[in-house]
């Protein structure tokens, strides 16, 4: 494959922010046909350089060449016409749209100024089709579809452009294990269509099975090009993205069994047609994980503890009673935090600033007779911006600018300012790079060391074991098996959330 023709070659890509050189010099060489995974930590460049690619950005330097032409990406639309397509992390899909009006949004096929609505059917049936999803029908609405199937419809808009080139960024990201699988067997038909991929993901695993090559990005530059994805050993990936050694290792768990009071008991919790008859406890100090797919009831059941989402049974915060219904107030006044899966649509004032974003649940602490009091409210932030090493150490700093490892610790930092009894956290680590994921981990320990009972969903399971003191294995909205995270291992919990023996 290395012999081939580039499809596309960039070559010392410099862009400049105010204040940043977010791309210093960057190379990228992708081959026709090939899976073309890009690496690096938040922060490396990664999203500049295919927002660039995409035609959203333009470079200061450098050049871009497609098929052995230079190239100028003056727009999104400019990048489309010569068969470049982006597919983003968070899909830019209209929800309230038809699948076939999605698919052809921008350049709805035409007859005499009428849009044809007929032919965009046809033509979206043939491309669900060549993706392996026939079910899919042109008509349904795409909000009513799952994340899977929006993604597959996602892939259908690019290949409605007559693509040559898909940009992935961290496509598995809101994916089951199984459905995964199937992204994998849509991006290898492509493939061998010619059709050329560049892939973004966190996941190394991930990396390893689908990509041909690796080109690895650190603080704007490229350390690595063209890495075999396959040969090239985890340890060398890390070091490059890094800069240094970082080892695959979870912060060391208690000797002794934890022995604190019990925190959070939940009895017989039903969500119709989500989450059937689960009870389990979380003690002080304990870090509990919910392992499970995607649509198993992990987050249903989080959202119900914390009062988001109506359910029959009882949930018990050291001694009181939840309130059914009683929405997410009276679970924060008892004493929980939580940090939501979407973590920038769910939990984050992108706007705002950092100090604004810790404070956002204690605003009741600065406020005397309507006046707030910013000084104190600043001393706050800032104490607590040390404390977690929230970078770069500038409370007043948009939060937006921050990477998502570093906003996560800002979300934690939140609840932390109430000395909360109990976090519940939903997917903590998700689209967080292999650094800053190590950084986490030992937050998370820490503060259950310190006390914090912890509820944990994720839907990575070595993380789910790695961090965990005890398991519950969850399929179909039910518990199969709960037990202490050493008595298991990533193949049995597997085996058991996708066939359901609790063996």
């Amino acid at each position: 494959m290395s012999e081939a023709t580039p499809l596309l070659l960039m070559r010392g890509i410099v862009k400049q922010f105010p204040g940043v050189r977010a791309l210093d010099g960057v190379d990228l060489e992708v081959l026709p046909g090939e899976v073309h995974c890009l690496l690096g930590q938040n922060g490396a460049g990664k999203s500049t350089l295919i927002k660039t690619l995409a035609g959203a950005h333009q470079p200061d330097e450098g050049t871009i060449t497609l098929n052995g032409e230079e190239v100028r990406l003056s727009s999104p639309i400019a990048a489309i016409r010569l068969g470049i397509s982006t597919i983003y992390q968070e899909l830019d899909l209209v929800d309230g749209l038809s699948v076939a009006e999605n698919v052809f949004l921008g350049h709805e096929p035409s007859r005499m100024g009428f849009v044809g609505r007929g032919e965009a059917a046809r033509a979206t049936r043939e491309l669900l089709a060549r993706l392996g999803h026939a079910e899919i029908r042109p008509s349904v609405e795409v909000g009513r579809l799952s994340p899977a199937a929006k993604q597959v419809v996602s892939m259908a808009r690019a290949l409605s452009h007559d693509t040559r080139l898909i940009i992935m960024d961290e496509p598995s990201a809101a994916l089951a294990h199984d459905e995964v699988g199937n992204l994998f067997r849509i991006i290898r038909e492509l493939t061998a269509q010619g059709v050329a991929v560049v892939y973004i993901s966190h996941r190394l695993e991930e990396i390893r099975e689908i990509g041909d090559r690796v080109t690895v990005l650190k603080d704007g530059r490229t350390v690595a090009v063209g890495l075999p994805a396959k040969e090239t050993p985890t340890s060398q990936v890390v070091s490059l993205m890094t800069g240094r050694n970082v080892e695959y290792v979870f912060p060391p768990r208690r000797a002794e069994p934890v022995a604190g009071d019990e925190v959070l008991r939940v009895e017989n919790l039903t969500v119709p047609g989500v989450v059937s008859d689960v009870s389990f406890s979380v003690r002080a100090g304990e870090i509990v994980g919910l392992a499970g797919l995607v649509g198993s009831g992990r987050s249903e059941i989080i959202e119900a503890v914390y009062g988001a989402r109506r359910f029959s049974g009882q949930v018990v915060l050291e001694g009181k009673v939840v309130r059914r219904g009683g929405g997410t107030t009276g679970a924060v006044r008892l004493g929980m935090g939580l940090a939501p899966e979407e973590r920038k649509a769910q939990a984050l004032l992108l706007d705002q600033s950092v100090s604004r974003n810790i404070s956002l649940a204690s605003l009741g602490r600065y406020s005397r007779l309507g006046w707030m009091d910013r000084r104190r409210e600043a001393a706050d932030a800032r104490e607590m911006v040390q404390a977690l090493d929230i970078r770069p150490a500038d409370p007043e700093r948009p939060i937006k600018t921050l990477s998502g490892g570093n906003q996560q610790k800002a979300v934690l930092a939140r609840w932390l300012l109430n000395n909360r009894k109990l976090l519940l956290l939903d997917e903590p680590t998700r689209g967080v790079d292999v650094g800053a994921r190590a950084e986490l981990y030992a937050l998370v320990r820490r503060l259950a060391d310190e006390g914090i009972g912890v509820l944990l969903v994720s839907s990575e399971v070595p993380e789910v074991l790695g961090l965990a003191d005890r398991v519950l294995v969850l399929r179909e909205g039910r518990v199969i098996r709960e037990a202490g995270a050493g008595e298991l291992d990533e193949h049995a919990v597997l085996d058991m959330i996708m066939e359901g023996s609790a063996l």
